[in-house]
């Protein structure tokens, strides 16, 4: 099989339709995020571009993650992207957005699970700015009780959670994975390893590992791109690799987070370069993080 023969399916990636007030973040101020100026993604994005974008890779399905759609109607987004796949045939699969510590909880679960689609929630949960800052048990973070307590429902509707937060939260969230064994968690962007400083990566080592000690948990490769350099096997090969090596091939799945991730890289310069840090590994590994992983976890259609 020829690497472009590979097929994949992208764990996690955006549509958007501006002009309708959906998405704040983008329509009414742009916010900057952890990549700075996010304007220049401030567009529509929906199935034409994404095809444009991955060319000729063999994306053969794709998974949604919620958008920051406007959180007073979070199910909208979901009852609109199922419009989107009647109409397309894409997202194959929906990440929806959840609240835990809101008291409408239990109804916004039960809103998306209602819908054949729906896989997952994410919600980021509370998070300091530094390692040195972190404060255990903060109000809104994995510790909280209040948070515990929406997120405790996620079983009984079947579905898992998509975590993103910084790695110097990853205890945090083994924990969480260690009280609640029934329920996956998918960390999002691989940990979020921006700084790659020699004490920044042995950090973000130490917390992949004590997240991947628990057996209820998977990673999303995606998100890694580094503001002012450029996304390359050699910046990026110790991070895929090492991630790889913690969780196993079978608990790793490769992700584009477009349209954000486009203000790093293009998409055939990130797949590429995951397909050429990859390339020596056996190839029942390379199926399993650019396809089967993603198919079994996320039961795209």
């Amino acid at each position: 099989m020829t690497d472009d023969e590979l097929p994949i399916i992208d764990a996690h990636h955006h549509f958007w339709e501006l002009g309708h007030g959906r998405h704040p973040w983008l329509e009414d101020h742009v916010v900057p995020f952890r990549y700075g100026d996010y304007s220049a993604i401030r567009k529509s994005y929906l199935i034409d571009d994404f095809r444009r974008d991955h060319g000729a890779h063999n994306v053969v399905k794709s998974v949604h993650m919620e958008a920051e759609w406007d959180p007073r109607d979070p199910v909208a987004e979901t009852r609109w992207l199922h419009e989107l796949h009647d109409r397309t045939g894409w997202p194959h699969a929906v990440v929806g957005q959840a609240w835990f510590t809101r008291p409408d909880i239990a109804t916004v679960l039960a809103g998306h699970a209602a819908f054949p689609l729906i896989r997952s929630v994410r919600q980021k949960p509370t998070a300091a700015p530094s390692p040195d800052a972190a404060l255990a048990g903060a109000p809104g973070s994995m510790a909280d009780p209040a948070f515990r307590a929406g997120y405790r429902l996620l079983a009984k509707h079947g579905l898992h959670y998509d975590l993103q937060t910084p790695w110097w939260h990853l205890g945090e969230a083994a924990d969480l994975a260690r009280d609640f064994p029934d329920t996956l968690i998918v960390l999002n962007h691989t940990g979020l390893p921006s700084d790659r400083s020699t004490a920044g990566l042995a950090g973000w080592r130490a917390g992949m590992a004590a997240f991947a000690d628990q057996p209820n948990t998977a990673v999303k490769i995606s998100g890694i791109g580094v503001p002012g350099r450029a996304w390359t096997p050699d910046l990026q090969g110790g991070v895929v690799l090492e991630t790889i090596r913690l969780f196993g091939a079978d608990r790793c799945m490769v992700a584009s987070n477009f349209p954000v991730d486009s203000i790093c890289a293009s998409y055939d310069e990130i797949f590429s370069g995951l397909k050429a840090i990859t390339a020596m590994l056996p190839l029942s590994e390379r199926q399993a993080i650019f396809h089967d992983t993603a198919m079994r976890i996320y039961r795209p259609v």
